[in-house]
């Protein structure tokens, strides 16, 4: 039988997609963790990196640009080369920020390409130990009864750490005052040093001070209880209808060949589905959780129009 004559055509057009996805990675890729080091996207941008580095052979390291509530090194790789060596570990933050920010220099959905999610988790509520509430409940008649009195920190401006404390104050009517820091690890530094009374953070970064005995857990903001942590209630056992996750994700800058794309999609399966790794986020309440590329950029799309609706209803506001 003879070859159809479009075959060798179309071979001839596939050869440089196929030898563009082998050759990638050739050297060095950038992990940029736009928050600083210790905090829960750089652990988990680090557990990946070295994964990623393991299965390719070539080194993934993660590049700590905080600032500016997570914008700072998001819009420095949205002006990267789109060649798939510089990555933004993004978070739900950069979601956030499209409504929040007035002036952003950046638009998550025009200047990126979702590659995958990595992680997805609820957060938790953790309160200095010497803070007189040990409920919701108790926060919500302390908060209610003096309005603005009662303060909370944030890994900064916009990150889930900050919308969902201004969604439980919203939802509860007991407004409370926002403290922003440069990222979750120095939040956490102030918050056990008594310099703030409490925070909403993932779980991956405050667990291990619950533990310790360094912060106590009220709550956790998920449906339904965490394996992790068993022993604390959901705020919505006080506060029905309260939910909030955290998230990160990777994405590329716009234009990356699809074929790189496509490439990197598969070594984030490999990676995220090592047990290794899978028990590493799950000890601190984080599902590993790979997507197929079209599904992450559906993912991120219902992402923006979901916290625009938190945005208004809250009335956060950042110039």
């Amino acid at each position: 039988m003879r070859m159809k004559w479009w075959i060798p055509l179309v071979l001839a057009l596939l050869a440089p997609v196929q030898a563009l996805a082998q050759a990638w990675p050739a050297r060095l890729v950038k992990l940029v963790v736009p928050y600083p080091p210790g905090g829960p996207t750089d652990i988990v941008a680090r557990v990946v990196a070295e994964r990623l580095q393991a299965q390719t052979g070539q080194p993934f390291i993660v590049d700590n640009r905080p600032g500016a509530g997570g914008n700072l090194g998001a819009d420095a790789v949205a002006k990267a080369p789109a060649d798939g060596y510089t990555l933004l570990v993004a978070t739900t933050a950069h979601a956030i920020n499209k409504s929040l920010f007035k002036n952003l220099n950046y638009d998550v959905q025009r200047d990126f390409v979702p590659v995958s999610l990595l992680t997805q988790g609820p957060l938790v509520l953790v309160v200095h130990p010497e803070f007189p509430a040990r409920s919701v409940a108790e926060l919500i008649a302390l908060a209610k009864a003096k309005p603005k009195s009662v303060s909370f920190a944030s890994s900064g401006n916009g990150q889930s750490t900050h919308l969902s404390a201004e969604l439980f104050a919203a939802m509860a009517g007991a407004p409370m005052t926002h403290v922003p820091y440069k990222g979750s690890a120095p939040a956490l530094n102030d918050l056990i040093a008594g310099q703030v009374p409490l925070m909403f953070d993932t779980m991956l970064s405050a667990m291990p001070h619950v533990k310790s005995g360094k912060l106590r857990g009220l709550a956790i903001t998920g449906a339904q209880r965490s394996p992790v942590a068993p022993e604390l209630p959901t705020i919505a056992e006080s506060l029905p209808g309260y939910q909030a996750y955290a998230w990160n994700g990777v994405l590329a800058p716009a234009g990356t060949p699809a074929a790189v794309v496509a490439r990197l999609n598969e070594e984030l399966k490999a990676a995220l589905a090592q047990p290794a790794v899978q028990e590493r986020f799950a000890a601190q309440g984080f599902a590993a959780t790979w997507t197929p590329a079209p599904e992450a950029a559906s993912f991120l799309k219902n992402e923006v129009e979901k916290w625009a609706r938190t945005v208004e209803q809250s009335g956060a506001k950042v110039e």
